[in-house]
């Protein structure tokens, strides 16, 4: 068996012992240094000597399984263990050493190097071919080239993880950011001393100042489009929309003036001079729309940040860079504090968002200035990951296509893919109209395996009258998602004309190339392929997002397009296996498309499959809990129920000073003592979340909705985390829960594990870690001064941050008129000095330390990264910053930035406090 080591293992005094081990296991000899499994996930340990262990993991890639080395584990302390998060290893109940490899756990792998002696680790091992690891030595700046599955942005975070000082990764989406982030700091990686934002685009935006108002999509664009279509009925709403945003505001010196708009060269737009006159004619009933409407164009407010942004980054990352204009680039650029010190990513080949991208645009806006040798700067990676043999085939034919019939995009463009040997699939057509697209969709409907694709958003409509699965998108939605099998509905069909002028003078012997070799365009008057550059790359696209196979219902088999990419029409369904997924793939699935701003298909999931209820029972949310107040606190009142239910909520919620009211107000004293009383409440309350069995309650969360609001409105994750049930809340998660839902005092999951830990040591020996990593969320996002900050999982304020809105409404005064605040006594009270290392690391457990992150945070600090979430109240004594805000969860899916005050919800609170202890932070009643 090979024996692989983590680069980043430093096995110290111990490395002869760690050879002593490789070489027993090289041999298959599993029981000379006693490799057992542990009851924590994947994980195995092997004997080191009587105090110290391995900690191993084996996985199977091509019917080889390979051992890899994690980390040294010295004196039997697991619970210090970057993997183990925190779990409590009892050696003496572990079971007998293994006797052969026949009984291992070996995970799937998709590539283990043949050679290689160790191996990488983001969120799970991974181990880079040759062309892989030549990027990881090449030194910046550098063009990393190659498509979805390709392995870029493993490649771009590993080669972040080595760069000093304040670096960024920056991208088009959200939701690759937010994962990225994930993937950087899994297994509690140490950055050190490196401080890193992973940012979107829009958030790049926020970090110099939060625009007013959201970005504008097509979406919103193309009602504004249809109130003028009379003036531009020579073009549709996308073609116009990419006009705007890819030409006329993308240039980094500013938006084109009319006279440089007639100038641009004739391959940088798609309408003739006569048209494009007309569109300029109607921008600044374009802009008044946008300020009418409360939306903003990325790129106009790039132009205006370019004079506000000052250098900040050692290092930056841009992946995906395709899907950015010029300007959008140039900002980024900006943030540089040293030319040259930069990696973009990226793929042509995968131009769906309207933006005229070239990668000479990129290595002109990039390596101006920094006399280098541009070729030798660009690394292409050429093995898919992903697609199947079948779908690489297919999609490569899309590019031969493309550059015969275009000649190359550019240098960094011209290469065809391969795909990893051993994964066939199909691509294959099915002629629509017939019994077997019926069929197809009785076998796919009910799979979260199966997706269907079409060209645009218009078409999707007649997709779902014949596919009936909730998993309909058009191209540019489906771009950044993959799935097993992929449906292409009439994308040739629909666009029948242009895609048969798009095969014109296509040779066979164009597409029996090998390779492609990079010429340029003999006619460059020739404005064909921005014309048709929506369609191939849409195509190539949409072929992409398949993992396994891709069935194409078209009109026509015989069209041209489809005979020069060799699909044959058949009647394949037969050999599809009928799919059904469960109802927590579902949910799961439902959650995955909605963090990736797919809310149309995420609510067509909950409504169409899931059939979900509202609950039987009120909940006292926000307005809930105030009509009960009212009830129960009226004076006149007689209602003794709405008291108790307000009373119960107050002692489940531990707010002391609401039951005070209900006392002293109305006479409402169930108990002499309100603390036992209240932890009787919580008790039962929690009783149904700790108990081992589950059944009836994800039998809920499939009725209600795996985040359904309990009475008193907490979600059922929010629950499992305040029981502390470690099973339940791996469950919920598998199930979609949400880690971003928020209660009516402002706590999220993390909140209620993290008061749970502070009440229950038990809970902090056993499986706090294990829950606390697993509802931590990469970073969250402030407001601060008009901008967006930052703050990660790995720095110091992101703990004390949550601390404080866990405990605020436990601290916040009841009778005191001089509130005493927040302290980092309060922080490192016990069991604080138990905590995981996962939670906290030890050295971050002094009181020294925790009192330099306050000060260093706080509204008037003058150190140079001060993110100013608290204020100082007295010595050592802290609020939250009144000035801040919030990006925090809607229940529609989509974010809003809120007061930090409002979230904590202070208005409810004081409304509960002595008058002479209201509004200690300042105009909040």
């Amino acid at each position: 068996m090979r024996f692989l080591t983590y680069e980043g293992l430093d096995p110290g005094a111990l490395g002869a012992k760690v050879d002593k081990v490789r070489a027993a296991i090289e041999r298959d000899d599993f029981r000379g240094p006693d490799v057992k499994k542990l009851h924590v996930g994947p994980y195995y340990r092997a004997k080191l000597d009587d105090a110290s262990r391995l900690l191993l993991r084996f996985v199977r890639s091509r019917g080889e399984t390979v051992c890899l080395a994690l980390e040294v584990i010295p004196h039997h302390d697991y619970a210090k263990s970057r993997f183990l998060r925190g779990a409590q290893v009892d050696e003496a109940k572990l079971e007998a050493a293994l006797e052969a490899s026949s009984s291992l756990d070996a995970e799937p792998a998709r590539y283990v190097h043949p050679t290689r002696s160790t191996f990488h680790l983001l969120d799970k091992p991974l181990s880079f071919d040759d062309a892989q690891d030549e990027v990881l030595r090449r030194r910046p700046p550098l063009v990393l080239v190659g498509s979805a599955g390709s392995g870029k942005t493993a490649l771009l975070l590993q080669k972040l993880r080595h760069q000093p000082g304040r670096v960024a990764y920056v991208t088009e989406s959200a939701w690759l950011a937010q994962t990225a982030r994930g993937l950087y700091v899994a297994h509690d990686w140490d950055p050190g001393e490196q401080e890193a934002d992973f940012l979107s685009y829009g958030q790049l935006l926020e970090s110099v100042e939060v625009p007013p108002g959201r970005p504008v999509t097509f979406r919103d664009f193309r009602a504004w489009f249809e109130r003028h279509r009379s003036r531009l009925k020579f073009t549709d709403a996308h073609p116009c929309f990419e006009e705007l945003r890819g030409v006329i505001t993308a240039a980094p010196e500013g938006p084109l003036s009319a006279e440089a708009y007639q100038d641009v060269g004739v391959r940088q737009s798609i309408f003739s001079p006569e048209q494009r006159a007309e569109l300029y004619a109607l921008l600044p009933a374009w802009r008044r729309w946008l300020d009418e409407s409360g939306l903003y164009e990325p790129n106009l407010v790039a132009h205006a940040w370019l004079a506000k942004l000052s250098p900040r980054y050692d290092f930056v990352v841009v992946d995906e860079v395709q899907d950015l204009t010029p300007v959008q680039l140039a900002l980024v650029l900006k943030s540089l504090k040293s030319p040259g010190h930069f990696i973009v990513g990226g793929d042509a080949h995968q131009v769906v968002h309207p933006n005229f991208f070239s990668w000479a645009k990129v290595k002109t806006l990039f390596w101006q200035g920094l006399g280098l040798d541009e070729g030798r700067d660009i690394a292409v990676l050429d093995v898919s990951y992903r697609n199947s043999e079948a779908v690489t085939a297919t999609a490569n034919a899309v590019l031969k296509l493309k550059h015969a019939r275009f000649s190359s995009v550019d240098r960094e463009s011209t290469y065809l893919m391969r795909a990893v040997e051993g994964v066939r699939g199909e691509v294959r057509g099915i002629r629509a109209g017939s019994p077997a697209v019926a069929e197809l969709d009785a076998r796919t409907r009910g799979s979260v395996r199966t997706a269907v694709v079409v060209l645009r958003e218009e078409h999707k409509a007649e997709a779902r009258a014949c596919f009936r699965t909730p998993l309909v998108f058009s191209v540019q939605e489906a771009k950044g998602l993959e799935y097993e099998n992929i449906i292409l509905y009439r994308v040739v069909s629909s666009e029948r004309r242009v895609f048969a002028e798009l095969v014109e003078g296509v040779t066979d012997e164009d597409m029996r190339r090998e390779s492609l070799d990079y010429r340029r365009a003999k006619d460059k008057a020739d404005r064909s392929l921005e014309a048709f550059k929506f369609y191939v790359n849409a195509l190539y696209v949409a072929l992409t997002r398949a993992v396994l196979n891709v069935w194409l219902v078209e009109d026509d088999p015989a069209h041209p397009l489809l005979a020069r990419l060799e699909v044959s029409f058949g009647e394949p369904v037969g050999a599809v296996a009928p799919a059904r997924s469960s109802v927590e793939e579902w949910q799961r699935e439902a959650r995955r498309l909605e963090q990736q701003g797919k809310l149309e298909q995420a609510e067509a999931i909950r409504t169409a499959v899931l059939h979900l209820q509202p609950v039987p029972w009120a909940v006292l949310d926000g307005e809930g809990v105030r009509q009960l107040a009212n009830k129960a606190l009226d004076p006149k009142g007689v209602s003794q129920k709405a008291r108790q239910q307000l009373y119960e909520f107050a002692g489940f919620h531990e707010e002391g000073a609401l039951a005070r009211r209900l006392q002293q107000e109305v006479g409402f004293r169930p108990s002499e003592d309100f603390a036992p009383w209240s932890a009787q409440i919580v008790h039962r309350t929690l009783k149904p979340y700790e108990a081992k069995q589950q059944k009836d309650l994800l039998w809920q969360t499939e009725k209600h909705g795996v985040d359904f609001r309990t009475p008193f409105d907490l979600t059922p994750l929010m629950m499992a985390a305040a029981a502390g049930n470690l099973p339940l809340v791996e469950a919920l998660l598998a199930r979609g829960a949400r880690l971003d839902a928020r209660d009516l005092l402002g706590h999220l999951p993390l909140h209620w594990a993290l008061r749970r830990a502070y009440a229950d040591a038990a809970f902090v020996r056993s499986s706090f870690g294990a829950i606390y990593d697993l509802l931590a969320p990469p970073s969250f996002d402030v407001q601060v001064e008009g901008r967006l900050v930052q703050v990660g999982r790995e720095q110091g304020e992101y703990f004390l941050f949550h601390h404080l809105m866990a405990e605020w409404c436990l601290s916040y005064p009841a009778r005191t008129a001089r509130y005493t605040g927040w302290t980092a006594a309060r922080v490192s009270r016990p069991p604080f000095e138990h905590f995981p290392e996962v939670v906290v690391r030890e050295s971050r457990r002094k009181r020294t330390y925790l009192n330099h992150v306050l000060s260093r945070s706080e509204v008037s600090s003058n150190y140079p990264s001060s993110r100013r979430l608290w204020r100082r109240e007295r010595l050592g004594h802290y609020v939250p910053n009144p000035d801040l805000s919030l990006r925090v969860a809607l229940p529609d899916g989509t974010e809003a930035w809120r007061p930090v005050l409002e979230v904590l919800n202070v208005r409810w609170l004081e409304s509960h406090l002595l008058p002479r202890a209201i509004g200690r932070l300042g105009g909040t009643s």
